[in-house]
């Protein structure tokens, strides 16, 4: 029976808690990763959503918007979730202030 066990099954095991060569080097790959993952994912994501948050805010009455559907139209009025955006003569629709994605220069939907 004793021909069946390999001498490599036989070998002591390191004490529990001794570190192998390149255990600190380990440590050192996770941390540049998080810092790889925070300055390529995470904070371009929250610089972006900052700067709707400010574009949401700053909306008033006469800027001309970009929704996320990509219609054209000039703000009529803002309340604190909705804005009214007039997108032809005698017509207007109701989005959320999260459905616009731009602002646009005074004067670009009379250019169009």
């Amino acid at each position: 029976m004793s021909l069946l066990i390999s001498p490599a099954f036989a070998e002591a095991t390191a004490p529990a808690g001794a570190a192998g060569p390149g255990a600190g080097f380990d440590w050192i790959l996770i941390i540049g990763m998080v810092v790889i993952f925070y300055f390529f994912l995470i904070r371009p994501q929250s610089k972006r959503a900052k700067e709707h948050r400010e574009l949401v805010s700053a909306l008033a009455k006469g800027d001309e918007v970009v929704t996320t559907g990509g219609i054209l139209g000039k703000v009529n009025k803002v309340t604190d979730d909705y804005v009214v955006i007039e997108i032809s003569t005698n017509m207007e629709i109701k989005l959320q202030k999260n459905a616009i994605s731009a602002t646009l220069p005074k004067g670009t939907i009379k250019s169009i």
